[in-house]
Parts: C-alpha cells; structure tokens; sequence
C-alpha cells in the first residue's frame, strides 16, 4: 500500500470533520467530497473548531499542517487520494453502492476504509473491485482527540489491508485496535449499547433522571475508565487473588435481576423524558459551547495520563516521540549544529490554563517553555532516553529568568537557544523567548547545567559523541554577539 499523504473523505459531517481535523493537524493534506456544497463551509467550521484543543494537544514540533480541498465530484476525490475514508450515512444498500463506485476509480494500491459503528465489512465490500483493500476503521466522536479506531477485516480483506491502515492511523496519533472476529456494532458499540439500553429501561421506570444517570458514571467508573477497562478494575476487586476471587466472590450477582438486556419501546413518553432531561442538562449552552468543554477535559485528561504512560496517555506519548524524531531528522544535522544562529527550538501559543488572575501567562511557565527548549536541545545533541537509561544527565544548577513582556492567553510564541559556553562537564545556555507576530523578545532566560552519572551521584564527564556535537554548536555560536542580558546580577539596572 502506498504511503498516505493526502487522505480523502467520502461524505463529511460530524465524524468526517474528526477525521479531516486530526489529518490536517498531522500533517495530511485531506480532500473532502460530499453531494451537498454547503458542507464545504461545514466541514471548514469543524475543523477551525477542533483547532484549538488540537493546538494544546502535545508540545511535540508538528508538521506543516495539511490542506483542506472540497469537491462535489467523487471522481476527483477518488483519483487523489492515498487512503479513503467513507463518512455516508448507515443505510447499507447506499454504502455499498458508494463503495462500488469509489472502488472503481481509486488506484488499486488505496485502501478504502469505512466508519461505519455496525454494519460488518463482508456485506460493504461485497459489490466492490479489489475488496482485498477494503476494511472497516470505526472512530469515536470527537474523531480529533479520541485515539480509539476499530479495525475490522471482512471475508476479503487481506492481512497487508489491516497492517497499513494500523501504521496510517498510528501515525496520525490513534490507537487501532483489530476486531478479530466481524461482528454487528464490532466491540465498543456493543459494549455502550448494554450501558444505553440499561439506562433507558431506568429512565423510563421513573428511577433516575439523565442528569442523575450521567452523575453516577462522571464521579465514579468513569474517572477509572480513563485509563483501565472493566476487566482490569475487576481483577483489583479481587485483591491478591485477582479475577479469580473476584469471580467466586462476585459471580453469583450476575444471577439477580438486576439488569434488563432486552432494551424497552421507545414511546413518545420515553423519547420525552430524554430529551427533557439532557436538555435540563445543557443548561442553555450550545452544542459547540459543550463540544469545547469536552475538548478540553480531554487533552487535560491525555495530557495527565500522558505522565504515567498508560491508556491514552501511551498513545499520545507514542506520538509526540515520534514527531521529536521527525523533527530531529528532518533537517540535517550538520547545518543546524553549525549554522551561525541561536537554535529555534519551541514554537508554541499560550494555554488558557497557562493565564494567572492578571490575565497573563504565570510566571513559572517561562521556566516551563525554556525547559521544553532544552529538552529539545537535549535531544539534538543526542542526550535521549537510552542516554539516560545509561545512567546518564545533564542537571540544571542555576536558572535565572528576566521579563519584558506579558504574554496573553492564545499567543503564539518561539524559543531560540544559544550557547554561551561548554565543556565536558558543564553547559551554560541563553533562551529568548519572542512573540512570533512581530519577533518582540518579552522574556529570556539563563541556565547552568552539569553533567551527572546518576549511579553514582556525582559531576561526570558526558560521552564523547555528546562532547562533539556540543563543541560544534559552541563553535558556530561563539562568532554570535553576547546577548546584552548575559551573566546579568539579578535586580542591576536594564
């Protein structure tokens, strides 16, 4: 299969809006085709909407984002595109006429995914040429921040279908998981299906309200959810002994009627209740007004489970080392450790979490974004987690930092590093951050680190492979001018 780097949409609307904001945000050039022109602006609002939790998504350096095209002619989109995804309602005869007809123009090296959340793939594919490229790739809503995607192979599809749309979706930071076996709503529907119908029959007892329901998962299961499945919570309920236990333990509950699988007619006073209670819920806010709130519980939630490595956590993590490697390896080496310039290192916007009660960024987050400079810096001179894993670090013994400017929430601003000396123990840097519409320097800051053999705490020597690139940088740097604000006494006059 080819390597993707224009991604087309079968059909828009909420899911491909999802999918065209996380390509776009990676990098992937997308092209949308929809019967509807009108979806055009649509489709365009989607994506500037996700924008913004995108943006604070991983401090990882990201591509060029991609560019957005729209088209009402499926031939066009066809002929484009290196991966196909299909976002068309789920009526069954019309997806496998679409899928037929988009089938017979793509190049027979474009895999043809759909999103479909449960018709199974050996009926999609039934009418199609080359069906071997065919498989199903079912998303989450939001698409652009939910990593999960469903991977499913009908009676056609080959292993090589599933192994390239798997590398695709991990590259645009997803977690796919193959659902072995096709089966009507694959896994993850099945699973909400039994939790909805469970909540329909209760609402519909007059046992609880929505809002209540809702309660009952966001201040309890949900919160573990985040990060372990139903099986692994269960295994800790066990104890010592695990789902074993557990089982024994708990096992005879599933014999008491507490639950009802068979879900209950959706009368008008149902249907009533529902909308009444989730309307009571919405408080009057919109639906991009709540679309934003959960963007940003979100990221802040893959952002935390980020630091344990765990859930989606692992995903993003995954992802952004794999940007920092693309980052490192796109440009060559040799040019931007010898070119006569301060490294531009972080190019970033201002988080509204990062604001304090003055409305500008907090103070302790210029330490944060000068850090991120030389974790960079770390990178480019070849101090990575196998150089740690060796035992090895540079640690920071003197910081001092020197404001400007204040920077506000949703500035886009840039980190260049220099060096002011090294050797083999100690590397002394100069950081200068700048507002990126009109360079303005607003705040810099100067660092001493010394090398450290972790094992056995004390000042070391670093590698020779490190020694050299940093002489290299230290070289090209030295015919810089010394920043004015170099080696200054804090509180001496500016």
């Amino acid at each position: 299969m080819r390597t993707v780097k224009t991604m087309g949409l079968l059909g828009t609307g909420v899911i491909g809006g999802g999918w065209a904001a996380r390509a776009l945000h990676f990098g992937i050039d997308v092209i949308a085709a929809d019967v509807k022109p009108e979806m055009e602006s649509w489709i365009r609002g989607a994506v500037a909407n996700a924008e913004p939790a995108l943006a604070r998504l991983t401090f990882a350096p990201l591509p060029a984002k991609g560019e957005l095209s729209f088209t009402t002619d499926l031939r066009v989109m066809a002929e484009r595109a290196d991966f196909i995804q299909e976002n068309i309602p789920e009526q069954l005869s019309l997806k496998q006429k679409m899928l037929a007809e988009v089938s017979k123009i793509a190049p027979a090296d474009v895999i043809i995914a759909s999103s479909t959340s449960g018709l199974t793939p050996t009926d999609l594919q039934r009418d199609m040429l080359i069906p071997e490229r065919f498989c199903v790739a079912h998303p989450f809503n939001p698409v652009y921040l939910l990593p999960l995607v469903e991977l499913v192979g009908g009676a056609k599809t080959t292993q090589a279908t599933i192994d390239a749309a798997a590398l695709f979706f991990t590259f645009i930071g997803m977690h796919p998981l193959h659902v072995r076996r096709e089966v009507p709503g694959h896994l993850t529907d099945r699973l909400q299906e039994a939790l909805w119908r469970e909540i329909l029959h209760i609402v519909n007892d007059g046992i609880a309200s929505t809002g209540e329901l809702d309660d009952a998962i966001i201040y309890g299961p949900g919160l573990r959810w985040a990060a372990m499945g139903t099986n692994m919570i269960y295994h800790l309920a066990g104890g010592e002994a695990g789902m074993r236990h557990m089982l024994a333990q708990f096992g005879p509950c599933l014999k008491w009627p507490w639950t009802k699988l068979e879900a209950p007619e959706l009368t008008e006073s149902l249907i009533d209740r529902m909308v009444e209670g989730t309307s009571e819920q919405a408080a009057g806010r919109s639906i991009r007004d709540i679309e934003r709130l959960r963007d940003d519980y979100l990221v802040a939630i893959q952002q935390v489970l980020r630091q344990f490595n765990i859930g989606a956590g692992s995903t993003l993590r995954a992802l952004e080392e794999r940007l920092y490697q693309d980052a490192d390896t796109g440009e060559s080496t040799s040019s931007s450790l010898t070119a006569a310039l301060p490294l531009r290192l972080v190019t970033t916007a201002v988080r509204p979490e990062w604001v304090d009660y003055n409305g500008h960024m907090s103070d302790f987050r210029y330490g944060q974004l000068f850090g991120q400079a030389m974790d960079a810096l770390f990178r480019k001179i070849g101090v990575d987690a196998d150089y740690r894993a060796s035992g090895h670090m540079y640690y920071n013994v003197e910081s001092r930092v020197m404001h400007f400017a204040e920077a506000k929430v949703n500035e886009p601003l840039y980190v260049t590093t220099q060096i002011l000396a090294a050797d083999e123990k100690k590397l002394q840097v100069f950081h200068s951050m700048h507002r990126v519409h009109d360079d303005f320097q607003i705040a810099i800051g100067e660092q001493l680190y010394l090398h450290v053999d972790s094992g056995a705490a004390k000042a070391s020597s670093a590698k020779s492979s490190v020694i050299a690139k940093i002489e290299t940088l230290r070289k090209a740097h030295a015919v810089l001018s010394l920043p004015e604000q170099a080696g200054r006494i804090v509180g001496a006059r500016r």
